[in-house]
C-alpha cells in the first residue's frame, strides 16, 4: 500500500541522514549477500543488490530539505564504505560505494565533485603538489 511504502521511504531517509547510517542501511539490505550461493547466478545477485542499494544512496529524498544538504551528509558516509575492513562485507561496500559515486556524479557533477572526488582525491592532489 502507498501509505506503506511513504512510511517506509521516510524511515530509511531519515536513517541515511544519522552518523553512521548509510553503513547502517547498506549491511541490513546486504545482509546475507555473498555468504554461500553457486557461482554465476550469485555474483549476479550480488550485483543487482549492490546496484539497487546505490541508487536509493544516490537518490535525494523527498524529505530532505536540499540536495546539498544530502550530499553533505550521505557522501562522507558513502566515502567510508571504502574503508570497511572484513573482507567479504568490504567487496559489497566497495561496489556499493563506487556505483553511488559513478551515479552522484552522473546526476549532479557539481556536487558529486565537491563532495566525494575532491574528497577522495585529496591525499593524490597533495601528493603532486608537494
Amino acid at each position: 500500500p502507498a501509505w506503506l511504502r511513504r512510511l517506509c521511504g521516510q524511515l530509511l531517509s531519515e536513517r541515511l541522514m544519522r552518523p553512521s547510517g548509510v553503513q547502517a542501511v547498506v549491511r541490513g539490505i546486504m545482509e546475507g549477500t555473498g555468504a554461500g550461493g553457486a557461482g554465476a547466478e550469485a555474483a549476479a545477485v550480488d550485483w543487482r543488490k549492490c546496484d539497487t542499494v546505490a541508487k536509493i544512496l544516490a537518490s535525494c529524498p523527498q524529505q530532505c530539505l536540499s540536495l546539498e544538504d544530502y550530499y553533505r551528509l550521505v557522501c562522507p558516509q558513502i566515502l567510508d564504505l571504502l574503508h570497511i575492513q572484513d573482507k567479504l562485507t568490504a567487496r559489497q561496500f566497495q561496489r556499493v560505494a563506487t556505483t553511488t559515486v559513478l551515479t552522484m556524479a552522473k546526476e549532479h557533477p557539481q556536487l558529486a565533485e565537491k563532495h566525494l572526488l575532491q574528497p577522495l582525491l585529496a591525499p593524490l592532489l597533495q601528493c603532486s603538489e608537494t
